[in-house]
């Protein structure tokens, strides 16, 4: 499988999902014109690796902010970690959120109620576009 790598712009995330290491990032604002354009490529993605995962997936969400067409969307992916888990495969998601940003920890622990992956909430200082590429 190849690399998925999609380069950040002012209304959708940097989204970097590396088969062979397991590593999911999607970091930055997520607020498209059209969700659907943009994240059923990445959904359509996740259903191939779903089919041949590495044993390992760890996911970073690291979003300063998103728009409700892209929360449902957001949600559709850690569904498809739900499938991973079913296979057994070990997976975990990064919640990032910038310290003090309580309605972003909430949503996350909303999702993270939603789906059987384990979550780990961290804080973070004021978003700067450097981490988007950390």
């Amino acid at each position: 499988m190849e690399l998925l790598h999609i380069e950040a712009t002012e209304k959708t995330p940097l989204v970097k999902f590396d088969p062979a290491n397991g590593a999911f990032e999607i970091r930055g604002k997520s607020i498209p014109q059209d969700a659907d354009s943009f994240y059923i490529p990445i959904l359509e993605w996740m259903e191939e690796y779903v089919n041949n995962p590495n044993s390992i997936t760890k996911v970073v969400l690291d979003l300063e902010y998103f728009n409700i067409s892209s929360s449902k969307r957001i949600l559709f992916i850690l569904y498809k970690l739900n499938e991973l888990i079913d296979k057994g495969t070990d997976v975990k998601v990064d919640w990032y959120y910038i310290d003090q940003d309580d309605d972003m920890k909430e949503v996350g622990q909303d999702f993270a109620f939603m789906v059987r992956v384990p979550f780990s909430f961290i804080a973070h200082k004021r978003y700067s576009p450097q981490m988007a590429s950390a």
